[in-house]
């Protein structure tokens, strides 16, 4: 068995998030990375410093760190490799310790986005510049992020990876953004990465071709084979732009299961695969993307067997038609769904019906000033939400109801300078327009 470990690093809370037309709650981000830090996930990419929405959550949740409620997953903030961002970062999330700096590495992103301001040297200047700044800040982990990885040359992406390894930079991060490769050209490049620069290496792969998980893994493989340790971007149930990143769970069973893995790889040993469904059933509720029926593992017929041939083997002996079991993943238990009276609690919710809730969940209050704050925070919650309430999010209202009120407390960007000055003080907006 090989020496080097493969680790995950789950992005939901920074690229699943991304998904358009889709989004999170700040209280929904910080219940998935409780529940990533229950699962033993090594890393969530948790969000944008540089993004004031971003702020009080992203302080907040170092706050649950520091008070030991998250205590495995590392969180790790993303922002371009640019000083001035990193500067920034450090100024709106003081006691952020870990982070990914990104910058576009291939021939068709510097000139397409950079419209011909920037060489590819210009680039690795600003990346090590960024990298410095960071070692500075204090930072203890440190990410380069090669976006468009896969379409860029290889020799630039070494001499791009090693004077960002000279600036300070712990970890490469192989970014297949437009998810363009294949898993056998997958391993060939990042085993001659791996090798030319002996850094750890992230794999973060897109699933436009549907070889997202495919090619996570077999970098993985490459990056151990190399003699390093890999950490495998992964959001959960697949979330992310266009066609969505590598499936976290997916990825998990990979590893751990498939015929070139099994017992020749070593994997992180924190991971608790039997949180994986419950993690799954949240973060599709939060999202409100149900779980596809056929999604490996957590999907409603990943162990449903319908032919006669197939019902009567699985009867027999479970391995007959089925890789892995149900149990591993935490599935099992029955579910109740309640089909009498039902009592809530909302943003409208009274106290009576509020303590009803919370008796259902064993958790009492000391007096009636507790239990009319603790309301408060729910009302609140659920207008941030704007969905029924979950257990696990009454439950963290009730044990940290100060880091609740400042995840879900935004500020919204309003000074008024310019022609928008011009127009509030000059009256404008209080005449008739048509909106509807």
């Amino acid at each position: 068995m090989k020496n080097n470990k493969i680790y995950f690093v789950d992005v939901t809370n920074r690229d699943g998030v991304q998904t358009s037309r889709l989004g999170l709650a700040k209280l929904q981000k910080t219940i998935i990375n409780l529940m990533l830090d229950d699962m033993g996930i090594s890393q969530s990419e948790f969000g944008f410093p540089t993004t004031q929405h971003e702020i009080n959550y992203l302080n907040g949740n170092l706050e649950l760190v520091e008070r030991g409620v998250i205590s495995t997953t590392k969180l790790s903030g993303w922002m371009r490799a640019i000083d001035s961002d990193v500067e920034l970062s450090f100024n709106n999330v003081p006691k952020l310790k870990n982070v990914n700096l990104s910058q576009s590495t291939s021939e068709q992103m510097i000139h397409g986005k950079y419209q011909g301001k920037k060489t590819p040297n210009d680039i690795i200047q600003m990346t090590s510049d960024a990298v410095r700044c960071a070692v500075a800040k204090g930072a203890e982990i440190i990410g380069v992020n090669a976006e468009d990885a896969s379409r860029s040359d290889i020799d630039f992406l070494i001499k791009y990876a090693k004077e960002a390894k000279k600036a300070g930079a712990m970890r490469f991060r192989y970014c297949d953004t437009l998810g363009y490769e294949d898993p056998l050209t997958t391993y060939d490049r990042i085993y001659k990465i791996a090798k030319a620069t002996g850094m750890t290496i992230e794999l973060h792969f897109h699933n436009d071709l549907g070889m997202a998980v495919g090619c996570s893994v077999m970098g993985a493989k490459a990056a151990i084979d190399a003699g390093v340790d890999a950490y495998i971007n992964t959001a959960i149930n697949g979330m992310g732009e266009r066609a969505g990143n590598a499936d976290l769970v997916s990825c998990l069973l990979a590893v751990l299961k498939s015929a070139g893995f099994r017992s020749k790889y070593n994997i992180d040993p924190n991971i608790d695969l039997s949180k994986a469904w419950q993690l799954a059933k949240y973060t599709a509720y939060a999202f409100g993307v149900p779980i596809p029926i056929n999604q490996p593992a957590v999907g409603d017929n990943a162990f449903a067997h319908e032919s006669g041939i197939h019902a009567d083997g699985a009867l027999k002996d479970r391995r007959n038609y089925e890789l892995y079991d149900y149990e591993e993943l935490g599935r099992g238990e029955p579910e109740i769904i309640e089909t009498g009276r039902m009592i809530t609690t909302g943003e409208y919710g009274g106290i009576k019906g509020f303590r009803n809730v919370y008796d259902n969940l064993e958790l009492e209050f000391k007096d009636e000033h507790e239990a009319r704050n603790i309301l408060e925070l729910a009302r609140y919650a659920n207008v941030h939400t704007q969905k029924p309430l979950t257990s696990s999010e009454l439950r963290f209202i009730y044990y940290y109801p100060d880091i609740a009120a400042k995840i879900m407390t935004v500020s919204p960007y309003y000074e008024p300078q310019g022609a928008i000055k011009e127009r509030v003080e000059s009256k404008l907006l209080t005449k008739p327009h048509r909106i509807i």
